[in-house]
């Protein structure tokens, strides 16, 4: 099967040869043990994971033994490695150990289906001896393989006056999802049952404490409906009736496996507690997902039902931002609300406080009054704004003021070269 560029390649290369140990987790199916050992063609790696019971039970019943039976002399990629947290400390060890040898970088790459912070024993044993990245599903960019980061374009390139030919939206939304998914003809309902399936029987034994992991599904039925939307917690929980400590607990096994993730509202630099609103938005790491759990086909949404449409697009554009905010570190994603309702959906910093809005709107064309928000963030910012974009579904790049910008979706994948 056909495999796909990924823009994490080099930014984990270049971590690998400079950190002892580096944790790549991400969601499941997202191309982590395709990429952990295709990195460097022709080179030698010990390539181990724990999803085989052999060498899982080998783990966990001698972790001390395990971990001095891996060679010294090259890569060592453990895959899989939060079903045996008994191997952290060991790893801490070892790590130490080389570090006096004079070993200190290329020792470890382990992958995860789990988000760090699901395993504190992994960030607690190995804290200032590991570096984490995160490896999401398969961009826009990556689908049409252009090597084109979105997010490096807008920071870095003055926009101007440009025309493109006409592209297929629902084509790339429905292939900007994970690698099997994008490059194989299989049943796609069929496929995200069994992803979840995988989910909720795996990864609740060796990452959550969860008594009823079949109300995590009920409870994902509430959240798709929040897609996009502002996160009332206590509403929601009461609404799916759980238990507060119940409904968190459950929000942060979605959020660390990788199905869910919020956006925190924007605050001014240096004043994190001043923020203009207090709740988060929700969206969903892949929005392939999202669609299977309306029960809905995307092509019939897009057709028939403008507003549903406008929550998938917009949650298609949130993981076009993370997905190509992943590769570059130094970038913060937030939405801005002001308590009179003036808002932006997305605001990307970097950290040395330039920052962009982008609004998002389904529509073939853009108004002045689409604006409205951007310039009550630029206000904010002050003259760190870089510019204000609204992605929209039309075919121009135009400005409406000197760094104000309609910029069509196909800008994500196409930048302004194509």
């Amino acid at each position: 099967m056909l495999r796909l560029q990924r823009q994490m390649s080099g930014l984990l290369r270049k971590t690998i040869a400079e950190r002892p140990l580096v944790y790549l987790n991400g969601p499941r199916q997202a191309g982590k043990s395709w990429l952990a050992q295709n990195l460097n063609p022709g080179q030698d790696i010990n390539y181990i994971t724990f999803d085989s019971p052999l060498v899982l039970a080998s783990a966990k019943a001698a972790p001390e033994k395990f971990i001095k039976s891996l060679p010294t002399d090259r890569l060592s990629v453990i895959d899989e490695v939060q079903l045996a947290p008994e191997v952290f400390r060991l790893l801490k060890i070892s790590i130490d150990e080389n570090r006096t040898k004079g070993r200190n970088s290329g020792l470890y790459l382990l992958t995860g289906s789990a988000n760090l912070m699901a395993l504190p024993g992994l960030s607690d044993a190995l804290v200032g001896r590991m570096s984490v990245l995160t490896l999401l599903p398969i961009s826009s960019g990556e689908y049409k393989q252009t090597d084109f980061n979105f997010i490096t374009g807008l920071f870095n390139e003055d926009l101007g006056y440009k025309k493109y030919g006409d592209y297929d939206l629902l084509d790339v939304i429905t292939h900007a999802t994970f690698p099997e998914q994008a490059l194989s003809a299989q049943n796609t309902p069929r496929w995200y049952d069994d992803y979840l399936n995988t989910i909720i029987q795996r990864d609740v034994k060796s990452i959550a404490d969860i008594r009823k992991p079949e109300k995590l599904i009920m409870l994902l039925s509430f959240l798709v409906l929040r897609a996009g939307g502002l996160l009332n917690n206590s509403g929601l929980a009461q609404e799916a009736g759980l238990a507060m400590a119940t409904y968190e607990s459950y929000k942060s096994f979605l959020i660390n496996t990788f199905i869910i993730f919020q956006l925190q509202p924007w605050a001014k630099p240096g004043r994190l507690n001043k923020r203009f609103i207090k709740s988060s938005k929700l969206f969903f790491n892949d929005t392939n997902l999202l669609v299977y759990l309306m029960r809905r086909d995307i092509h019939e949404i897009f057709r028939n039902d403008r507003p549903s449409a406008g929550h998938v697009f917009e949650n298609f554009i949130a993981t076009e931002i993370m997905k190509n905010a992943a590769p570059l570190i130094d970038i913060n994603v937030s939405h801005f609300r002001t308590s009179d309702g003036k808002e932006v959906d997305f605001v990307v910093e970097k950290h040395n406080g330039d920052t962009i809005g982008i609004e998002v709107k389904l529509d073939m064309s853009v108004k002045q009054e689409d604006f409205k928000g951007l310039k009550v963030l630029k206000e904010a910012v002050g003259e760190k704004f870089v510019k204000g974009i609204v992605i929209y579904t039309g075919s121009e790049i135009v400005p409406f003021d000197d760094d104000m910008w309609a910029v069509p979706v196909c800008y994500l994948w196409a930048g302004q070269g194509l």
